[in-house]
């Protein structure tokens, strides 16, 4: 069966932790800060979750699993792979069987965080792919798909090893948004089919799958991959080993993020989909609605405010409950 887990920081107070439990979330998802993704620092927020009842189910930290030496091979990359397998090893010394990595060297990109005309006055963030498109290059050059695949590939050879030693299974997110170049640099996953490649590449290795973002996949629409078809045959193999649940207005080259019950995807389908090929992963919602106060701070819980973390957070187990009595034969 799927847990449902919650995105946070390793910022997190106490008084969000009381709210994560009183929610019926047992698991957190923890990005770490930099001061916090030590042996220390994660022992500290683990002693404090205990308190509500809570546990880390995957982690990963900031400037670790989203690095820019590593993806674009830069000169200085050695160290930084050594600074990700001491994190994974961290993680594996404390039970923690989950970390990730987002092969994305600037980051998520979009046009706005703005209200839409699908948010109901509320903020989110907005892509226009035309605008995204027409942007300088984002780093000293353009890197193509042989060079960031063969980064990749680097990759593995060294983090898989540890992650076998450590017992911790790395979860690859999509490029957001899901375009075959962003910002002169290639995208390494921005359709299924690279998925399988990664796969492939890795010998089928345990140790790595996917953070399969629902948003990415409805963003990239048939041109990533049919959704439904891919639950299917990942979910069966143990590749799914996170789902990020996300809703968007529409498919690339513009699309809003918005509540789930307010996109183009039947997001209740997709959850009968995830409990029929018996995914048995962690879940949890991403990117939820900001307020204009929220907006120019660092959120605190799933990339939003407290209060749009737990309302999507609610729906989204509310839509899982009713997929599992579904099946059962419930309702």
């Amino acid at each position: 069966m799927m847990q449902v887990e919650m995105p946070i920081g390793s910022n997190i107070t106490d008084e969000e932790m009381q709210m994560v439990r009183e929610m019926g979330v047992h698991w957190l998802a923890v990005n770490f800060l930099p001061e916090d993704a030590t042996d220390e620092g994660v022992t500290k927020l683990q002693e404090r979750a205990a308190r509500y009842d809570l546990e880390i189910s995957n982690g990963g930290a900031i400037g670790v699993y989203k690095n820019t030496s590593i993806i674009l091979g830069r000169d200085d990359r050695d160290a930084a792979m050594e600074r990700y397998n001491e994190f994974t090893r961290i993680l594996g010394a404390h039970g923690i069987k989950g970390g990730y990595i987002a092969w994305q060297p600037n980051g998520i990109l979009r046009t706005k965080v703005d209200v839409g005309e699908h948010t109901r006055g509320g903020i989110t963030m907005i892509a226009d792919m035309d605008e995204i498109d027409a942007r300088p290059i984002l780093n000293d050059r353009v890197y193509g798909e042989q060079e960031i695949w063969d980064n990749f590939e680097w990759f593995l050879e060294r983090a898989l090893p540890v992650c076998e030693e450590a017992d911790v299974k790395i979860s690859l997110h999509p490029n957001d948004p899901p375009a075959p170049s962003l910002g002169g640099a290639y995208s390494l996953i921005w359709r299924s089919d690279d998925y399988r490649r990664a796969f492939k590449m890795a010998s089928d290795s345990p140790y790595l799958g996917m953070k399969l973002c629902t948003g990415c996949w409805l963003e990239g629409g048939e041109t990533f991959g049919n959704l439904m078809d891919d639950i299917a045959e990942f979910a069966p193999q143990g590749k799914i080993h996170v789902v990020h649940f996300r809703n968007v207005s529409g498919t690339m080259p513009y699309f809003e993020e918005v509540l789930a019950e307010d996109g183009y995807a039947d997001m209740f389908a997709i959850a009968k989909q995830l409990v029929k090929y018996g995914f048995d992963g962690t879940i949890d919602v991403d990117h939820v609605y900001r307020n204009p106060e929220w907006a120019k701070d660092a959120p605190s819980l799933a990339g939003g405010s407290v209060w749009s973390a737990g309302y999507a957070t609610g729906y989204m187990k509310g839509l899982i409950d009713a997929a599992y009595k579904t099946q059962e034969g419930g309702c």
